[in-house]
């Protein structure tokens, strides 16, 4: 593990905020480091206020999206909202059919098939509108890079809004209206909005012409937080208010879909890292295993008897997930070491007959062995598709860019990214991508690192001080749970290793002039030596709170300890 110091602000705006705020300069240096200069910048930060969302008019092309829905329905024309299978796809459309349907009935959802259409929007679900006479699609998480399709669509006399947060290519859809924030040519003030988010704002603009504010949206935000949680977008400006709502929606009055995983699960008040790994896994099992029809319909559902139904159902999908990516990554580190590609810049395993549904799933975890650009392919159709994963600060969309020469489609962001290709071009684009890799990453890339935001001494953790932390949720990228160092520390001498197979660490550690604080490091068993006989070392942690027999107490979250 490397460790990294994030740098110290200036030293002057520490000692102006720690006086403007009345915090200590730890505080101070945390909100810094968050972009929080001022008092108006902290107050907002601690106290999101839904006034704080920007104007969705500000959208490029929302004027005529908001238009050509109007006429729609002034119309009695059929709409069919579609979206992606995973969960910013069903959560968008799970919120805009809900959202259309409490004022007309001619909506109807289509997600597509994984297996046979894949990613996005598809000439079978083009025709499918066709067939049934739908005449608007209002296309949610995906559509911005759809240019054929569209093309296809309109010349069948069906009109798309798109609804999208992706990167668009060199063409836009001709589509009604194309929303995303990313486009060059719209000026909306935040870019970074998931594909939900995109969705909820065409919704308030739709509200907003029937008179009505985001507060009467509310209740919609609990679909907003999970799949800003469930997407990996920065928790910053827009996407901080509307998961820090949504997350209130979640804790007091979810809809009965979600209600119905929450009651499958010992949890009292979630945070957004339980939204997502807890509620969102479940709706994603829909897509990968079954279908994400399966997922709207139990976010859709008002009724809380078929939702408890719906949810069983999903749960299964979600444990038969669950055995599939562990059986296939078994396979993928075996494959690792059968090719002799341990030391290699990337990894890129094929095998025909693994789950497309779980690939993704599996990159993540071969990146927790071999911490480099990974790439997963499975058979699809007469094609191979891939999902790929990075490591921090490295574009993998720009790689797969750069090698499109072998490349059928693809789509993604920096972390993550899909793609398919011809099985002829497997191997010629393997070699392809360790090339680029090799030439433009930085070797330090390659070692996992953790980023400190201070260093600090066991005596300035206090329960005031863990308070003051806790305001920082919710907790994503680009605010993520704080991270100390603290130096010259012991074990008391009770330091053990726990759990059944005796893989985690479970210390007390000292430090003069300060209290005892437990501290639990989660599959760092093998590191007792370093604390053992009263050692010194070294550690980097975030701050707990333990609950044990109605008793709370601060405890300390080992990231990893050195000598």
């Amino acid at each position: 593990m490397r460790w990294t110091i994030k740098p110290k602000p200036d030293s002057s705006k520490i000692e102006t905020l720690q006086h403007e705020l009345q915090v200590d300069p730890i505080v101070a240096t945390l909100l810094l480091e968050r972009g929080i200069e001022t008092f108006e910048d902290a107050k907002k930060f601690f106290r999101p206020s839904l006034d704080d969302l920007h104007d969705p008019f500000l959208m490029k092309d929302m004027d005529k999206a908001v238009a050509r829905i109007e006429k729609a329905i002034e119309n009695q024309e059929n709409i069919l909202v579609y979206g992606d299978y995973d969960v910013d796809g069903t959560t968008s459309v799970a919120l805009m059919a809900s959202y259309l349907k409490t004022k007309y009935e001619l909506v109807l959802t289509y997600i597509p098939n994984r297996y046979d259409e894949g990613y996005g929007i598809s000439y079978k679900g083009i025709n499918f509108a066709l067939e049934n006479d739908f005449t608007l699609i209002i296309a949610l998480d995906c559509g911005v890079k759809a240019v054929d399709k569209v093309a296809y669509a309109k010349e069948l006399g069906i009109d798309f809004i798109i609804c999208d947060h992706h990167r668009p290519g060199n063409q836009l859809p001709d589509a009604v209206a194309v929303l995303d924030p990313k486009r060059e040519d719209c000026n909306y003030p935040y870019k970074e909005l998931c594909g939900c988010g995109v969705g909820f704002k065409l919704m308030q603009a739709l509200a907003f012409k029937e008179g009505k504010t985001v507060e009467d949206l509310v209740e919609y935000l609990d679909l907003v937080a999970t799949a800003i949680g469930a997407d990996i977008v920065p928790i910053t400006g827009e996407n901080r208010v509307l998961a820090y709502f949504g997350l209130q929606v979640i804790n007091s009055s979810p809809r009965p879909g979600i209600k119905a995983i929450l009651d499958q699960v010992n949890k009292t008040e979630l945070t957004i890292t339980d939204v997502v790994f807890i509620v969102a896994p479940r709706i994603n099992a829909a897509g990968r295993m079954k279908h994400g029809n399966y997922a709207v319909t139990l976010l859709m559902e008002t009724e809380e008897d078929k939702a408890h139904q719906y949810a069983m159902e999903i749960d299964k999908y979600n444990a038969d997930r669950r055995e599939e990516d562990k059986r296939i990554t078994e396979e993928a580190l075996i494959q690792i070491e059968h090719n002799g590609e341990q030391k290699n810049i990337t990894t890129v395993v094929y095998q025909a007959d693994w789950h497309k549904g779980v690939i993704g799933i599996v990159a993540s975890r071969l990146t927790e062995t071999y911490y480099r650009p990974t790439l997963v392919f499975t058979k699809s159709g007469d094609k191979l598709a891939a999902s790929a994963r990075s490591v921090r600060d490295f574009d993998i969309y720009n790689v797969i860019e750069a090698c499109s020469e072998y490349v059928e489609q693809f789509g993604g962001h920096k972390y993550a990214a899909g793609l398919t290709l011809k099985e002829e071009n497997y191997e010629a684009f393997k070699q392809a991508f360790e090339d680029e890799v090799s030439k433009t990453i930085d070797r330090s890339l390659l070692i996992p690192e953790i980023k400190i935001d201070d260093k600090i001494d066991l005596k300035d953790i206090t329960p005031k001080f863990y308070r003051i932390i806790k305001q920082f949720a919710p907790f994503g990228p680009e605010n993520m749970t704080p991270v100390f160092m603290t130096e010259n520390l012991n074990d008391t001498g009770y330091g053990k290793c726990v759990g059944e197979d005796k893989t985690h660490l479970r210390i007390t550690v000292t430090q003069p002039k300060a209290n005892n604080i437990v501290a639990i490091g989660f599959g760092m068993g093998e590191k007792v030596d370093i604390i053992s006989n009263k050692k010194k070392f070294k550690a980097v942690y975030s701050i707990d709170e333990n609950e044990w027999q109605g008793n709370i107490s601060l405890q300390l979250k080992l990231r990893d300890i050195k000598a």
